[in-house]
């Protein structure tokens, strides 16, 4: 996520263009919210897979998400204009439409206040989030704005180990949409990489970091 938000900075400045990223996580992490201040201190001796889970602390907003079996995404733009949910809803279509072809229909969550109350992200499903036709939330997704220039990513649960999101949460873990066999993660990036070309109305060019940039990143994390 440290790339996300240099990624931010960057198109803030104009030295970088829109992007749009997927990304996965190993070791198995605990994401917390900019502001999320209180969690389990017991979350600091979990282990999977004989390895740590780490805890990291988004750029963005939001409440704890378990990063495991998921498949993230993050969108770095500028120019977008309306209200915070108008927004979401803009940069959320492409995924709405990607899923809808892989074979999943998706809308908006609904919760209310309670959700501050919460550390578990996927507990609730907000006006920002989609979920399924049974209302199963699958994707949660949080937002951070520098002037005119927004990263806006989230978390896609697709092969989540419940046991491990059971001795994070102590809760049952959440239910999934059900996913064709077929689908492999490149196929999910391919389709909604040709979603969010057609929603957004652009060329996207894939482009790895080089090695200045890396040095970048590695540098500004640690400010």
């Amino acid at each position: 996520m440290a790339i996300d938000a240099w990624l931010l900075n960057q198109h803030r400045q104009g030295k970088h263009p829109p992007t749009l990223r997927f990304y996965e996580w190993q070791p198995a992490a605990i994401s917390l919210g900019y502001h999320q201040r209180r969690y389990p201190k017991e979350w600091h001796d979990l282990t999977w897979a004989g390895r740590k889970v780490d805890i990291v602390r988004r750029p963005s907003g939001g409440r704890a998400v378990l990063h495991q079996g998921d498949l993230t995404y993050a969108v770095i733009t500028s120019g977008l204009t309306g209200t915070v949910i108008q927004v979401y809803e803009s940069v959320c279509q492409f995924l709405i439409e990607g899923w809808q072809t892989l074979g999943t229909s998706l809308n908006y969550g609904g919760a209310g206040r309670g959700y501050i109350h919460q550390a578990n992200c996927f507990a609730l499903a907000t006006g920002s989030d989609l979920v399924d036709r049974e209302g199963n939330k699958f994707i949660g997704s949080a937002q951070l704005r520098r002037g005119q220039a927004l990263l806006q990513h989230g978390s896609m649960l697709l092969q989540q180990d419940p046991r491990l999101f059971e001795r994070v949460f102590i809760a049952p873990a959440p239910a999934h949409p059900l996913l064709r066999a077929d689908l492999s993660r490149e196929k999910i990036i391919n389709v909604l990489t040709e979603s969010a070309s057609r929603c957004f109305g652009v060329n996207l060019i894939p482009q790895a970091l080089s090695e200045e940039e890396w040095h970048s990143i590695d540098h500004h994390k640690n400010l």
